[in-house]
């Protein structure tokens, strides 16, 4: 029998200890080893016993959630995974977290609103099951029964045909999990003023994309927001796409430009990498650029097979430099790469392939 993830939630408030336990409890993969209303109970409770992974909240009593994942990354590194509820003057706080080693942010549950409980359970879940994959500590990878999921083909129909060619302007097209909020930075930040123009989708919760798009925006020589409706793709800019939302690459003539789009969850994300990359596929083909960085699960693995039969390169960060190994390996199974390589080395790859 698999051993269930064990979990420890960490969060003052009795309310949101109450709704996380329920929600991973109903997932027959996870157990909750106990829960703490704060990081010196936390770390009482954790003398006794290791959890696989933690859900932390960051404002707290005694100790912050910061210090606490300092102390923990520090001293015996472990998967956690901030629960945070987003309040525009707490996510640069949120982000200090993913620098000092928090492999993934869920949105804490609103209570009361069916529609987050039958969807965001399932992304929390998902986010806790890819945290205890996380390249952290030793502690053996194991794999997940993925329940049925939708397609792309919810969003957009597959192309059956090649993109127009009749334009020569490359686009790049990304996708990333957990870990890709700071392997995108260190990807952007090499990318030169002139580079061409990029759409991202980085799996993250409803009104943190904007946040994560303007401290990305400080730290890059290229401009970076999160992405409108109709807002064209144009060089030197990187369009993330808004949580919650699809985000598909279209084209009028020479000009591409964004389409947001409701829509159901697809491969149990909303944003997908898969609808982006069919997107691309379809309208971009030969003049795209593909990158899949790390991440749980195989979203963006079928858009990128499509993508490289429409002519687009595709490239795949590689294991080693991977939180999680999951997306890339994916799309690698699937036949959908044309090159593997680290993180470091991406920007640089699709720099010169954008200039032949």
């Amino acid at each position: 029998m698999k051993k269930k993830i064990r979990v420890l939630i960490v969060d003052d408030s009795a309310v949101v200890r109450q709704a996380l336990q329920e929600i991973l409890s109903s997932d027959n993969e996870i157990e909750i080893m106990a829960t703490a209303a704060d990081p010196i109970i936390a770390a009482e409770k954790m003398r006794h016993e290791v959890p696989d992974v933690i859900t932390l909240d960051v404002e707290m009593p005694r100790m912050d959630g910061i210090t606490f994942l300092q102390k923990i990354m520090s001293q015996h590194p472990m998967p956690v995974v901030i629960c945070s509820s987003l309040a525009a003057n707490g996510c640069e706080t949120t982000f200090k977290a993913l620098e000092y080693g928090a492999v993934g942010i869920i949105e804490k549950p609103k209570l009361g609103k069916k529609e987050f409980f039958r969807e965001n359970s399932i992304r929390i879940c998902d986010a806790v099951k890819s945290a205890s994959l996380a390249r952290l500590q030793r502690i053996p990878e194991r794999s997940f029964t993925v329940r049925p999921k939708l397609t792309a083909d919810a969003i957009l129909t597959k192309p059956d045909s090649k993109a127009m060619v009749q334009t020569t302007e490359k686009i790049i097209v990304v996708g990333a999990s957990t870990g890709g909020t700071e392997a995108l930075r260190i990807f952007l930040e090499e990318l030169p003023l002139d580079s061409p123009g990029i759409v991202i989708v980085q799996h993250m919760p409803e009104t943190f994309t904007a946040a994560f798009a303007k401290r990305l925006d400080s730290l890059c020589k290229i401009s970076v927001k999160e992405a409108e409706n109709d807002d064209t793709v144009i060089r030197g800019q990187a369009l993330i796409a808004p949580g919650n939302r699809h985000t598909l690459l279209k084209r009028s003539g020479a000009r591409y430009y964004i389409e947001i789009k409701e829509g159901p969850l697809v491969c149990r994300h909303r944003p997908s990498v898969d609808v982006l990359f069919r997107s691309a596929a379809r309208y971009a083909g030969k003049n795209a650029v593909g990158v899949i960085m790390t991440g749980m699960g195989d979203d963006g693995a079928r858009g990128m097979r499509e993508m490289k039969e429409a002519g687009a390169f595709t490239i795949a960060q590689d294991e080693a430099t991977s939180v999680v190994f999951g997306m890339p390996n994916e799309a690698i199974k699937r036949g959908g790469v044309d090159k593997i390589l680290p993180l470091e080395e991406i920007s640089r790859s699709v720099v010169k392939l954008c200039e032949t």
